[in-house]
């Protein structure tokens, strides 16, 4: 066990400092314009590690430290408390430190960051300023029918979805899996799948549809319906994890089958969670449909990009006004709605 703390212990260390040294690399060769080989971190990393594993407060033993278990009895010892240690009177703190200014000076190097271009080169975007406040009132007919289109686009792919992550989603809840390896493999396979599908943002199934499908709405629908079923699929079963387990246990204990405890015990505690998920996905496909049409999904995101690539900035600002004006609504109704849900 020793032994075992002690590997621990050191591979934490490691991790940091492998890590530290990796952003100090970077920093150094872009500032110095050098071209140090990145081996180096890895010996560089060991040395500390193995230095640090002298301090007693190190991160690698502050995370490794076992738990305490819970008092049994009041301690007949009449010593002080413990004064706590300021962190930066510790390595750990330190370590912590030094990791936390290293990631944001590498950030900001990565980023290229520069404030300067920010304020100074306002007249770039002077046009697109002035269109977005004196927008083209004359395209408003065309653009009001691209904004419907875009509200369908995000309601039938909500819709399309709601069925299929409602089932997957009982499937993919720890709490309703058996404890056997059947259970487990099915609980691990649909939340990885789920994992995966959601990770691809909606423009890129969106591509992918376009090609399949061809360009227009119904390959935006398709791009979010996907990714509509991955989200809500984690949603819904997190949902059903967090339920009160006095129902279902009561429920089984009468020898009910799995659908009769799924549809006594655990539907009636996550229909109005539920009901505000979907409520809340679609209002967020509304802004995605936006995006979506971009890459062709149809809808107004498709008009944007065409006005955009005239330079026809005022058509590009009523655009940016319809689709704040719908984002807002949405909201409103959508935060409304789930209000009143949480109170039932």
């Amino acid at each position: 066990m020793r032994i075992l703390a002690l590997i621990r212990q050191l591979g934490i260390n490691l991790g940091i400092w492998l890590y530290c040294t990796a952003c100090a690399l970077y920093i150094i060769n872009l500032l110095l314009e050098t071209d140090l080989p990145w081996w180096v971190t890895l010996p560089a990393a060991m040395l500390l590690a193995v230095l640090s594993m002298a301090s007693s407060n190190d991160m690698g033993k502050q995370l490794s430290k076992p738990k305490q278990g819970p008092i049994t009895g009041k301690s007949t010892d009449e010593r002080q408390p413990k004064v706590p240690v300021r962190w930066f009177r510790t390595l750990w703190g330190w370590q912590v430190a030094i990791a936390l200014i290293l990631t944001f000076v590498t950030g900001w190097l990565v980023v290229e960051i520069n404030p300067s271009k920010f304020f100074l080169q306002f007249k770039n975007a002077s046009g697109i300023v002035s269109g977005i406040f004196n927008p083209d009132t004359t395209a408003l007919l065309p653009m009001v029918k691209a904004l419907i289109e875009t509200i369908f686009l995000a309601l039938m792919s909500t819709v399309f979805a709601i069925p299929f992550a409602f089932l997957i989603s009982f499937f993919a809840a720890r709490n309703l899996m058996p404890k056997t390896w059947l259970g487990n493999a099915v609980y691990v396979i649909i939340r990885t799948i789920a994992t995966v599908v959601r990770s691809i943002e909606a423009i890129v199934w969106a591509i992918i549809f376009c090609v399949w499908v061809g360009i227009g709405p119904f390959a935006g629908m398709l791009a979010l319906w996907v990714h509509s079923i991955a989200a809500l699929i984690k949603l819904y079963s997190e949902q059903i994890e967090n339920i009160d387990p006095g129902p279902l246990e009561a429920v089984k204990a009468t020898g009910a089958a799995t659908l009769q405890v799924w549809r006594y015990a655990v539907i009636p505690q996550i229909l109005s969670p539920y009901l505000a998920f979907t409520i809340y996905r679609w209002d967020i496909n509304v802004r995605m449909a936006t995006i979506v049409g971009f890459v062709g999904g149809g809808g107004i995101g498709l008009a944007l990009q065409q006005q955009q690539q005239m330079l026809a900035w005022r058509s590009v600002g009523l655009i940016m006004w319809l689709i704040a004006l719908v984002v807002w609504v949405m909201d409103m109704i959508s935060g409304a709605v789930r209000q009143s849900l949480s109170e039932i």
